[in-house]
């Protein structure tokens, strides 16, 4: 039950911000055929009953590939773009009206024996994306494959006004009466861009997106995007990361990838400061800033545990208030994930680093050598020479960074008279 009460804590900020905000969410083709689809049918549920404004956009590439094979007929690519001829459109149809039918139906189940029982939503579709065909390209005719030309913003905000969910299908219609067959990722984007979304998210197969050493990468700006892209090639994975990025360079917040194979991946990304997938976004999403008394509530709750360890001193909350030019402070998410005080030491040349403490949850993530950074270069601009650290659990990590063991002999007379001995801290400093 803690855990729970401690979850639903740390989500509440996250409910409140997503109300009333549009997301629209892309899920291919093999996430709908994946055992853990229904359990994605719920999570987007629970967003739609929180509030979040909700653009569902399927794909239908195996279940194409399915009736593809089925008629005896082979695929055709150019550039990693289905040649959609006359037979193959027919297949097109098919897979995407009875894959659509089937995820209303999903939609519009009751969620019996499940954490959303007895919740009643309403889906709606429709003729909402116009398209054009993408022509002759390089000599190849992709006849009817095309690309979105329009996606209509008013028809889908009147919609969602009304509180459905809008799926979106990867089909669109001319002027002229054509059927074009889309990418369900450029439906997505260009939904996303034109709505004025809040949030992109696209579903992968994979955690999110994955270095070159397997490693998610947690956070990426679009301008980042360009070496990843190269090395991925034609993967689907370049694919997701160049829809999240075109959508943050058109206007959208935020775009996430989260895995369609994990279980609460969405919830996880979307209700959690660590989050689960990839998220690209062009804002800077961390900053080390000096700390203001607003400060004050984000730094008790960070430090607290610490001081309940031993291995931080007490500050009660009046001291903080009191003190609390002396903190540079990490802040993500307007959350205070890391904080470190420089003391300058009374009639010396020397100042001591003190109270540097990381979440639990940022650990090894460089948090600490940026703080240690910026009070460093707080130390220089007031003209110190040495900086002093008492610790009693890190002695490593200081020493890793340069500093020295000494000793309260070593302490200036002001700072050495209020050594506490029971403490036994250990005295390292470093010469700026």
């Amino acid at each position: 039950m803690p855990e729970y009460v401690n979850w639903l804590r740390h989500a509440s900020p996250y409910i409140n911000a997503h109300r009333d905000c549009t997301f629209v969410v892309m899920l291919p083709g093999d996430g709908v055929e994946h055992p853990n689809f229904g359990n994605i049918v719920h999570d987007l549920v629970l967003l739609h009953s929180l509030g979040v404004r909700l653009v569902l956009v399927h794909g239908s590439r195996p279940q194409i590939e399915s009736r593809l094979a089925a008629r005896g007929l082979s695929a055709h690519y150019h550039h990693g773009m289905r040649i959609t001829d006359a037979a193959t459109l027919e297949c097109v149809i098919d897979a995407v009206g009875q894959l659509r039918i089937a995820i209303e139906a999903r939609l519009s189940m009751d969620m019996a024996n499940s954490p959303m029982q007895g919740a009643r939503l309403r889906v709606a579709s429709g003729n909402l994306v116009t398209a054009r065909p993408i022509g002759v390209v390089e000599g190849v005719d992709y006849h009817h494959t095309g690309e979105v030309r329009r996606v209509d913003r008013k028809g889908i905000g009147r919609l969602l006004d009304e509180r459905s969910i809008v799926l979106l299908s990867p089909l669109g219609y001319s002027p002229t009466g054509e059927i074009f067959n889309l990418a369900c990722e450029d439906v997505a984007t260009r939904a996303a861009i034109e709505l004025g979304a809040d949030k992109l998210l696209l579903f992968g197969a994979e955690p999110g997106l994955l270095d070159a050493n397997g490693k998610l990468v947690k956070e990426i700006r679009p301008q980042q995007v360009a070496p990843h892209l190269e090395r991925l090639g034609t993967d689907y994975q370049g694919e997701l990361l160049d829809a999240a990025a075109e959508a943050i360079r058109g206007g959208v917040a935020r775009s996430h990838i989260v895995s369609y194979v994990e279980n609460g991946a969405l919830l996880n990304e979307l209700f959690t400061r660590a989050g689960g997938g990839t998220l690209v976004a062009q804002e800077q999403f961390e900053v080390v800033r000096e700390a203001a008394i607003e400060d004050v509530g984000g730094l008790l709750e960070l430090i607290s545990p610490l001081e309940e360890q031993g291995i931080l001193v007490r500050r009660s909350r009046e001291v903080l208030e009191r003190e609390i030019e002396q903190f540079s402070v990490v802040e993500r998410e307007s959350n205070i994930i890391a904080c470190a005080a420089l003391y300058p030491i009374a009639d010396s040349e020397a100042g001591e680093l003190a109270c540097l403490a990381v979440n639990p949850e940022y650990r090894h993530g460089g948090r600490g050598d940026d703080l240690l950074e910026r009070i460093e270069e707080r130390a220089r601009a007031l003209g110190l020479k040495t900086l002093f650290v008492l610790t009693t659990r890190t002695a490593h990590w200081f020493r890793e960074r340069g500093f020295v063991p000494s000793g309260v002999e070593r302490l200036p007379a002001a700072r050495a008279s209020l050594y506490n001995y029971q403490r036994n801290s250990k005295i390292f400093e470093k010469a700026l």
